[in-house]
């Protein structure tokens, strides 16, 4: 088959919407299930992409949480701590895989922005993986392969209208690209960059200590960064992101949203967010929006008499900025990629309130003086990788 009729285009007035090869190949993807409309598509081929470079560089499964052309969340399948799996709401489940355990990850990270994602597997999906997508509201997956069980969980889901994609794992894309807008058929070469330890020996700070962790942190960041609209900045720690943000016109609020996500990921695993009383009739995603109140400048709106009710079985005090402040300020060794150079040292002294120890950027700025200054301040290190990563 090499054309596939979608349910619609960017958005439902737009019809008649397909794909097909223009070579008259096969599509290298398979429905297994549901009927995939054309956002869907665009996250399932970005999303795989990512998983499949994210697997190359660590040699373990991995996966990401799309939403919007833009990944909302990307981990390998490292295990969960307790803490975690707790705030991942998976503390329930018994048995992790290493598919899993990064499937969790990616959709934990911001669970507010993986609300309805499209989810891309690196490997074959099991049945501990698919167990976790079945209990998520999600628009879809695509993976290499599907275990028979797996597959039958996934495609009961949302009244067997839930998108399964299977793709060929061996399938290479042709090395130009082209799209069309407004009529006018643009062209460009794949961005092929291959982005590995050899990508970041280019250190310009006074500390040049990389551990090899912190060097699979920064890789993860950079591969991150090549399939997320720019501008954008991506926050790791342990191998996963933990604050994305995405196609801002300014560096510096890249780096603000990024790093407010990263502080929220770690505001979670506070005692004060991990101790709320929620009613146990409350859902995932009502706790989600809850912890995102309680957590934000906006707290009152949860906890206002009459109010706190509907969430807690008793009222949980306030969280106090300076509780906050204190707590943000254990975060150490977060690794921060950035798709082009840093204009301005804010976006360092930003990224330092996060516990940013580790940065990777282009460099090229007519202020990289000033940059690698607000660095060494901080004895932070950071590597000129000289190639800009914007992905549109």
């Amino acid at each position: 088959m090499n054309e596939m009729q979608l349910k619609y285009g960017t958005n439902p007035n737009q019809k008649p919407a397909r794909i097909y090869m223009e070579d008259g190949s096969d599509l290298p993807i398979t429905v297994l299930s549901g009927r995939p409309g054309y956002i869907n598509l665009l996250d399932a081929m970005n999303g795989w992409q990512l998983v499949s470079q994210l697997k190359a560089v660590s040699g373990l499964p991995a996966a990401t949480s799309f939403k919007h052309v833009s990944p909302a969340g990307a981990a390998i399948g490292r295990p969960l701590s307790d803490t975690l799996k707790k705030i991942y709401w998976v503390d329930d489940v018994k048995k992790f895989t290493p598919l899993s355990s990064a499937y969790a990850r990616a959709r934990g990270a911001d669970r507010m922005s993986s609300f309805g994602d499209f989810i891309a597997l690196s490997d074959v999906c099991d049945v501990a993986t698919a167990r976790l997508i079945r209990r998520e509201v999600s628009d879809g997956v695509i993976a290499p392969g599907y275990e028979p069980k797996a597959l039958e969980m996934l495609q009961a889901k949302k009244g067997s209208a839930y998108c399964v994609l299977q793709i060929d794992p061996d399938y290479v894309p042709k090395p130009l690209e082209r799209r069309e807008v407004f009529g006018i058929t643009f062209e460009q070469g794949r961005n092929e960059l291959n982005i590995d330890d050899k990508f970041f020996q280019n250190i310009v700070t006074r500390n040049k200590e990389i551990p090899e962790e912190a060097m699979l942190d920064l890789a993860i960041s950079m591969i991150v960064l090549k399939y997320t609209q720019s501008n954008s900045v991506c926050y790791v720690k342990d191998g996963q992101a933990i604050g994305i943000g995405a196609g801002q016109q300014s560096r510096i609020h890249c780096t603000r949203l990024a790093g407010q996500k990263a502080d929220n990921w770690w505001l979670r695993q506070s005692p004060q967010v991990l101790n709320l009383p929620f009613r146990d009739d409350l859902s995932r995603p009502d706790r989600d929006n809850a912890i995102d109140l309680y957590i934000g400048d906006e707290y009152m709106d949860l906890l206002a008499d009459g109010v706190w009710e509907n969430t807690f079985t008793e009222k949980p005090p306030v969280f106090t900025a300076e509780e906050k402040k204190a707590w943000i300020a254990q975060q150490k060794d977060v690794a921060l990629g950035s798709d082009a150079f840093f204009p301005f040292g804010d976006n360092i002294e930003r990224a330092f309130k996060s516990g940013v120890k580790y940065v990777a950027e282009p460099g090229g700025s007519v202020r990289d003086d000033d940059v690698i200054a607000a660095c060494d301040r901080h004895d932070m290190v950071m590597s000129f990788t000289g190639l800009r990563l914007f992905h549109h």
